[in-house]
């Protein structure tokens, strides 16, 4: 019988809203949904309704995972206020983890020979987030590969990042679709799934790497917010939420 105090919930809005419950071991549950500007309409639903399949309630989590984006600031906002809210009520362990990550880790599954990876996801007023990794492991054994950061998560035109990002072996996210003849895709991996963020955290974790920040990539200032200096490149706490 499975032990439910061991069981993860993921939670990503950095694009679609995305949610995916584990044990540990696998995924046993997950849901998305891609229509845009409603996260907080669904989220809680979502989580429900994964929670409902995995046999399990809210009172079974012992840790929840939270996607950091970069994205639209609203839709991030309601992702990790809602994994703060529940880790805070229910006692589990919280842990931040971007969203790109587990974007990249899909793709690397998805396609075994690849050594290097670039995701895109849209950032809107023409412009897309961006980061590129390096993948290791057996590439025999999907479940044995992960991936390495080598760019920090950046904002720019998809025509300045092109050269860089079409040069990895296989590009993906939601900007290279919505841009594919600057940034021509080569899988069709659009949006973080919270399944992939879990298993992008608990792989970080057993390397010992430190995941306690669940503060937002903002990347650069809100529509509505007049200009400021950043406090540094990737604009990590220059915003509450």
């Amino acid at each position: 019988m499975r032990d439910m105090a061991e069981l993860t919930l993921g939670i990503d809005t950095s694009g679609a809203v995305s949610v995916a419950i584990s044990d540990g071991c696998r995924i046993l549950s997950r849901r998305m949904d891609e229509r845009a500007r409603h996260h907080d309409e669904v989220l809680l639903e979502m989580i429900d309704a994964a929670l409902s399949e995995a046999g399990a309630s809210r009172s079974d989590l012992a840790c929840v995972v939270g996607g950091r984006g970069p994205g639209p600031f609203t839709g991030l906002r309601v992702g990790l206020v809602t994994a703060r809210s529940i880790a805070t009520v229910l006692g589990a362990r919280l842990i931040g983890v971007p969203s790109l990550d587990a974007i990249a880790l899909e793709a690397a599954e998805g396609c075994p020979e690849a050594k290097t990876i670039a995701v895109a996801l849209d950032a809107r007023r023409r412009e897309v987030y961006w980061a590129l990794y390096e993948v290791s492991g057996d590439g025999s054994d999907a479940s044995s590969r992960h991936i390495v950061r080598t760019f920090e998560p950046g904002v720019a035109a998809p025509a300045d990042v092109a050269s860089s990002l079409t040069a990895a072996d296989v590009l993906v996210g939601s900007g290279a679709h919505l841009y594919p003849e600057i940034l021509p895709p080569t899988g069709e991996v659009r949006h973080a799934d919270a399944g992939f963020l879990i298993r992008t955290a608990l792989s970080a974790e057993a390397r010992g790497e430190d995941l306690t920040s669940t503060e937002p990539l903002y990347l650069r200032e809100a529509d509505a917010a007049k200009p400021k200096r950043r406090k540094s490149a990737l604009g990590l706490g220059d915003r509450p939420l």
